[in-house]
């Protein structure tokens, strides 16, 4: 019973490794479209954030993009 339980622990390591890279993934793309488009590159940590991540997305779509209006290299 004693293996059971610590090859159980050592699947949650893993896991926790796996959702940490995937998050990563996620943030680094998220984190650079927020600077690109004028907006604190911070901002695209919601993008691990249920619903939040959505809203993020929706705000990078349809907001004005300061970089945009101050000439920047994408405006």
């Amino acid at each position: 019973m004693g293996e059971v339980q610590m090859y159980g622990n050592s699947m949650w390591a893993g896991h926790w490794l796996w959702m940490l890279v995937f998050a990563l993934i996620a943030v680094i793309p998220a984190w650079r479209i927020c600077k690109r488009a004028g907006y604190p590159g911070w901002l695209g940590l919601l993008i691990v954030v249920p619903l939040l991540n959505l809203g993020l997305l929706y705000f990078l779509a349809f907001a004005k993009w300061p970089a945009k209006k101050n000439g920047g290299p994408y405006g």
